[in-house]
């Protein structure tokens, strides 16, 4: 496999992830299409899930709705935002 990837994401070739990051199809879809860059944008935002609403990792319901996040937030579609969150202010 090649070290990088045409990232569905960013639009751009990127660094290729090491391995699936979820089990299934949806992992290999990611490992196949989605940039080390993208996976950790998504990260990001999956942490201000997590925290501004209150989500358990855990739960079978917090993981059911964070992987539809997770696919929808990685290949187009409708993303929640955490509820309350404001921005830092750039200077």
């Amino acid at each position: 496999m090649s070290g990088t990837v045409h990232c569905q994401y960013l639009g751009q070739i990127g660094t290729r992830l090491k391995r699936a990051p979820l089990p299934g199809p949806l992992g290999e879809r990611i490992l196949n299409e989605i940039s080390q860059e993208a996976w950790q944008q998504w990260l990001a935002h999956q942490t201000m899930l997590i925290n501004e609403n209150r989500l358990s990792p855990i739960d079978p319901e917090h993981r059911k709705y964070l992987i539809e996040q997770a696919e929808a937030f990685l290949f187009g579609g409708e993303v929640d935002q955490a509820v309350g969150y404001v921005p830092p202010e750039t200077t």
